[in-house]
């Protein structure tokens, strides 16, 4: 993507607080309809990105492009965006639908006009009726339908999002995720969203921006970001993975303890014989049907424990010869289907055309 086709572009954008670094050279492109999360641990700088993009605070350098225009030193007020924070935010002292059109009141628009675009706002969110309401009388969830109504009201070019969904139980949290992201889509709206939740920025974003200690480690689709990470940051932090130290053969070979394998053409080619490393894999990448008894990847282990996640388990698998022990992911049917139970045999074979190898740091 060209800067020229990007509504948002970040270039050199760092920020330092005294000694310390918080951002470090931040180069982003976003473009106009985009929904792009930036995920990362807590103190990695996401949010202290997403409000130098709010203009809720100054960058020590850089540039920022909004839509053609330099932003990189207008006040918050000059600049196109709606906000919700974690906290909602919300006025408790006024009504609903006095929340919702508290931006348009300010730009001294007519009140039908508000009235009209404070209704429209509250049946977008699933609120219809409720602005002559109090925050205090609305769940959590409800607030934070108000407050994202409330960014919107001024029909913003970009909406920001700093972890809005945290403060919510585990099923409103989903539900509304899924009305947030359904709602992005038919506005057409650019949106930020920051969270460190690694499986609500999978479900929602077009494109993650994973952080780490003030970089970007890596942009990419969920996809990308789950099957093919860029460094070892983004394969600890998205999704759950083996780690199995290894050693370099040399022509994409490596031993694991008593096993050796060869990784696909792109992943470890290198690595010096001798050089130690990590592998990672995915506990899904595994095969267990169709191992006829010749199969040359066929290994066999006893499962340890079991930890049930619903709809899918994981399975701690102890192999002969290999210095840790395997997750491998099944659903619960594969769980009966593969008779996968603590203390019980298990016969399969990895998937080592996933594997990733990344050099072992001390």
């Amino acid at each position: 993507m060209t800067q020229a086709s990007a509504y948002l572009t970040l270039q050199g954008v760092g920020k330092q607080f005294g000694a310390f670094t918080a951002l470090e050279d931040i180069d982003l492109s976003i473009p106009r309809g985009e929904f792009v999360c930036f995920l990362g641990p807590s103190g990695c700088g996401k949010t202290t990105l997403l409000r130098i993009i709010a203009g809720l605070e100054a960058h020590s350098r850089g540039t920022l492009v909004q839509d053609g225009r330099d932003i990189s030193r207008l006040p918050p007020a000059q600049r196109d965006y709606g906000i919700v924070f974690q906290s909602y935010a919300l006025f408790p002292n006024l009504s609903v639908a006095d929340n919702v059109g508290y931006g348009l009141v300010n730009r001294r628009q007519p009140r039908a006009q508000v009235t009209a675009r404070v209704d429209e706002l509250l049946a977008l969110v699933g609120l219809p009726g409720s602005g002559a309401k109090f925050p205090a009388q609305m769940s959590g969830g409800q607030q934070q339908r108000v407050a994202l109504a409330r960014a919107l009201a001024t029909s913003p070019g970009l909406l920001l999002l700093d972890e809005p969904l945290s403060a919510l139980d585990a099923i409103v949290r989903v539900r509304l995720r899924e009305e947030l992201r359904a709602l992005q889509r038919r506005l057409g709206v650019t949106t930020i969203m920051v969270t460190h939740d690694q499986e609500e920025a999978l479900s929602v974003a077009d494109r993650i921006v994973v952080m780490n200690q003030g970089h970007i480690e890596q942009v990419g689709t969920p996809l990308q970001i789950y099957r093919e990470p860029a460094s070892a940051f983004v394969a600890d932090f998205v999704g759950k993975v083996n780690k199995l130290p290894a050693v370099a053969e040399g022509e994409r070979w490596f031993r694991c303890g008593d096993f050796r394998w060869q990784c696909p053409p792109g992943q470890g080619a290198d690595y010096r014989v001798g050089t130690p490393v990590w592998l990672y894999l995915r506990p899904e990448d595994r095969i267990v049907d169709g191992l006829g008894p010749d199969h040359p990847a066929a290994c066999e282990g006893q499962v340890q424990q079991v930890e049930f996640l619903g709809g899918n388990c994981l399975a701690e698998v102890v192999l002969p010869g290999l210095p840790a022990p395997l997750q491998l992911q099944f659903s619960l049917n594969q769980m009966d289907e593969y008779q996968v139970r603590a203390g019980g045999g298990l016969r399969f074979a990895l998937r080592t055309d996933r594997l990733h190898v990344f050099p072992a740091v001390a």
